[in-house]
């Protein structure tokens, strides 16, 4: 774990960190962004003891980093920064095997790793390990970044904008690569990037800063659905939860308080409520809100020779539904399996929430777009 408390740097009469407080898990990947100035790398580069605070305290694990012996902490912390920093005059291998040669690691077991390491990274080590940097493409250079960086094994890795200066699809490449190397390592990868985009794809928390303030610590999706201030809507943009339909939940675009009715009303009751609030059919619910079943017109049209009959003995309980934290997504599937033109949505208790809609969905989908034109 790693912690800031009150955490802050001042350069001269410039206040870069106000005083800054933050947790970062074991095994998670953090990501700090914000515009140009607003203390994200130097806040990366404090956990390395690049820069050290004016005042406050950074610890790993308990342990108060000043009081750390400065070079055996970065020898155990993996960094990756934008120009990759790999010494020309050494070749491919010698470049991941440095760390463990100055730990004094055996040339055989230096090998074993490098090779291993160029494997993880995508990287054939017969065909690149006797290579020199300036034979590499830039996106073939940052994942002998990445590779020399895990070199030690370290807990902690430091990402400063490692993949900024990257075209488009070799940057997504290794955007991809890097995911999968956390699932499958669960390193604790603090991570600095300007590109909105890139945090939502690699964060598994969102660490916003601006003016040497933390605006907002919390994980993608919450972010996107709930940001706390206009900045952050302002800073991720109004309309790009869109652009992640995962994020978006049935509890955000349902209609609320839909037409219910009690399983002891009568078919002739029914006709009424249905008449006056023009639905063609009515969800049925018990005395807590469950529900129970549904009646459509369809249904009452069955039994209309006997308007006394109740809901309760008609009714399909036989249930097509969704829950609250379902996404957009996996309500169009739901609807699109059973051909049906609604979905009711519940809790997790099964108690009624709302309900959910195909002509709702495409009101809400011409809004969007009507958004994004004007």
């Amino acid at each position: 774990m790693i912690e800031f408390k009150n955490v802050h740097k001042s350069f001269k009469n410039n206040t870069v960190l106000n005083n800054i407080n933050l947790t970062i898990n074991n095994g998670e990947l953090l990501v700090l962004i914000g515009p140009s100035g607003c203390g994200k790398t130097t806040t990366l580069k404090m956990i390395n003891k690049l820069i050290s605070p004016t005042s406050g305290s950074i610890l790993i694990d308990g342990e108060d980093i000043s009081k750390k012996n400065t070079i055996e902490l970065r020898r155990n912390i993996g960094y990756v920064i934008q120009q990759t920093g790999l010494f020309p005059h050494m070749n491919i291998g010698e470049n991941i095997e440095l760390v463990p040669y100055l730990k004094k690691w055996p040339l055989e077991k230096r090998r074993a790793r490098s090779k291993e390491l160029l494997s993880l990274v995508g990287l054939d080590p017969d065909k690149y390990t006797d290579r020199y940097p300036d034979e590499l493409s830039g996106g073939q250079q940052q994942r002998v970044g990445v590779a020399r960086a895990l070199a030690t094994n370290p807990d902690i890795i430091l990402m400063d904008e490692p993949f900024s200066a990257l075209d488009p699809i070799t940057r997504n490449s290794l955007q991809e690569q890097v995911f999968k190397l956390q699932q499958e390592l669960k390193k604790t990868i603090i991570f600095v990037t300007h590109d909105m985009d890139e945090a939502l794809k690699l964060g598994d928390r969102i660490c916003i800063m601006a003016g040497g303030d933390v605006i907002q610590f919390d994980t993608p999706e919450n972010i996107l659905r709930n940001p706390e201030k206009s900045f952050v809507e302002d800073f991720i943009g109004k309309n790009r939860l869109w652009n992640k339909p995962e994020f978006i939940k049935a509890e955000d675009i349902m209609i609320r308080n839909p037409i219910t009715s009690s399983p002891n009303r009568t078919i002739l009751q029914a006709i009424e409520i249905m008449k006056g609030n023009k639905v063609d059919s009515l969800l049925v619910v018990d005395n807590n809100d469950i529900l129970i079943g549904i009646v459509t017109s369809k249904d009452i049209q069955g039994n209309i020779t006997s308007s006394s009959v109740k809901l309760g003995s008609i009714m399909t309980k036989d249930l097509i539904y969704a829950k609250t934290d379902d996404s957009i997504g996996e309500i169009l599937k739901i609807m699109n399996k059973n051909n049906v033109g609604f979905v009711p949505i519940v809790d997790e208790n099964g108690c009624l929430k709302g309900l959910v809609t195909k002509s709702s969905l495409i009101t809400l989908f011409e809004e969007k777009l009507l958004y994004e034109v004007v």
